[in-house]
């Protein structure tokens, strides 16, 4: 009997430490911001229709590309690229931070960089090894930094993506994030017949740093250019679509995050 209670006794410790295991991780991994990168890494790893949206994205853009290949020019052409949710899929990174409880930092982001392990979007290569075959000029403009130049050539050329070189992957120098001067310095010798992204930033700098409301008006303004030279790829997972609502305060909480989240959501 005494050893009957004995084991009873101690399998209710192990189950009230187990317990106390599951709490804990979920607690790490509570909340609107951390739980939010987690469940748009499962549709982005996991969805058809994620596939689908990029698939079209991609299908619009060489439908483009064909009709400005007819275009006089007197200028080389050139499509002008962001590279991640663009063209490389972050999720496991969100996902991997998310089940520890965390959202993006600096630090645990190089480290991913550096692996070279992004997997693409569907219908990335081909269409720019066809850009490519058509003699127009790819150029990645990223702000990814310049110590994370050899991670991103490595990934990039590993998939067989075209004009992975010191001149066309052109890396993030201003500490305001502004692809402006970038997009330029292509412009000044090349004709940029499209421009794909997936954040609006990667378009115009109509979008560096705007509020919010000034976001969704340059966005009306600028609605004949989607679909046309501003190809667009879904990314739920982080952009200036949320840290515009932190009026761009990097230094805010997880919890400060999701209070601000709670008051614009429109509920019933």
């Amino acid at each position: 009997m005494k050893k009957i209670f004995a084991a009873v006794i101690l399998a209710s410790l192990v189950a009230c430490s187990a317990q106390r295991n599951i709490t804990s991780a979920s607690s790490a991994t509570s909340g609107i911001v951390v739980n939010g990168k987690l469940f748009t890494a499962f549709y982005q790893q996991q969805a058809a229709e994620y596939s689908a949206l990029c698939f079209q994205a991609y299908n619009i853009a060489r439908l483009r590309l064909d009709e400005a290949l007819q275009q006089p020019t007197t200028k080389p052409l050139a499509i002008v690229t962001d590279i991640d949710e663009t063209i490389l899929n972050n999720s496991p990174y969100a996902a991997h931070q998310a089940l520890q409880g965390k959202d993006y930092d600096g630090k645990s982001w190089i480290n991913w960089t550096d692996l070279g392990e992004c997997d693409t979007l569907a219908g990335t290569v081909s269409f720019f090894n066809y850009a490519a075959s058509k003699n127009v000029e790819i150029f990645y403009i990223t702000n990814r930094e310049e110590k994370e130049r050899d991670g991103t050539m490595k990934n990039l050329q590993q998939y067989g993506f075209p004009y992975v070189d010191s001149t066309h992957l052109i890396l993030n120098e201003d500490a305001d994030n502004s692809k402006e001067s970038r997009r330029q310095a292509v412009a000044a010798t090349h004709n940029i017949i499209l421009l794909l992204g997936d954040n609006l930033a990667d378009f115009s700098d109509l979008f560096d740093k705007k509020t919010v409301d000034e976001r969704l008006q340059n966005t009306q303004l600028s609605s004949a250019e989607f679909g046309k030279r501003f190809i667009v790829l879904p990314n739920w997972n982080y952009g200036d679509w949320e840290t515009s609502e932190y009026q761009y305060n990097y230094k805010l909480t997880e919890a400060q995050k999701d209070s601000i989240i709670k008051t614009v959501l429109k509920s019933y």
